[in-house]
């Protein structure tokens, strides 16, 4: 099992588990349930943005700094590659499912009905975001590992503020782990490919 599964197989047999203790739940595996209601300190809206968005812009960022030559320029490039299969990947997969969100409905069953709700864009693109890392560098640095900690924790927080349910955002973790590993296994980054050759060169080889 690649490291990105370790934390969604955490968070899967978790949300199995959930039911146990009392929770009234549906949804395609049995686990999916409304939390209560939290758009406050570190679950905040405001805070989710701040990770989707202030991840890109870094890792894409990062990316252009270092081009494709040095071995953190490639993953960053991958990365790139794989935040963007993703939320391709999630958000075209939305109106397919149709599913409602929490906040408009309490019955994880409403499928088809309009709905953006599945699977997780967000967790996927994060999800996206940090694979190519992990697998790239937690051999040798496994404190690489902690990386995992960011689509976890945007995967409670999208639930606690009813963005999503928890199939939701564990499609969105499969989404992104697989778009990472299929990124981090090409041997030239797609989008580094499709741009001008000073791109690969990285902006801080030309200062």
């Amino acid at each position: 099992m690649n490291p990105s599964c370790h934390v969604a197989a955490a968070f899967f047999v978790a949300s199995l588990l959930l039911p146990v203790f009392g929770f009234c739940a549906g949804g395609p595996l049995g686990i999916d349930h409304r939390l209560a209601d939290d758009n406050s300190g570190i679950w905040k809206r405001t805070n989710q943005n701040l990770l989707q968005y202030g991840g890109v812009a870094i890792n894409l960022g990062l990316a252009l700094w270092e081009g494709g030559e040095s071995r953190l320029g490639r993953t960053a490039w991958q990365s790139v590659d794989s935040m963007t299969l993703s939320a391709v990947a999630a958000n075209a997969a939305k109106p397919v499912f149709g599913r409602l969100r929490p906040a408009r409905t309490n019955d994880p069953d409403q499928w088809r009905k309009g709905g953006k709700s599945f699977p997780s864009g967000e967790v996927a693109t994060i999800s996206g975001i940090v694979t190519p890392y992990v697998l790239e560098y937690a051999h040798d640095y496994p404190a690489v590992y902690a990386l995992e900690l960011l689509p976890a924790y945007d995967a409670l927080a999208r639930m606690k503020v009813r963005g999503h349910w928890q199939t939701d955002v564990l499609a969105g973790f499969a989404i992104g782990t697989a778009s990472g590993y299929y990124a981090h296994n090409r041997k030239s980054p797609f989008v580094l490919g499709l741009l001008p050759h000073g791109f690969a060169i990285g902006i801080k080889q030309q200062f």
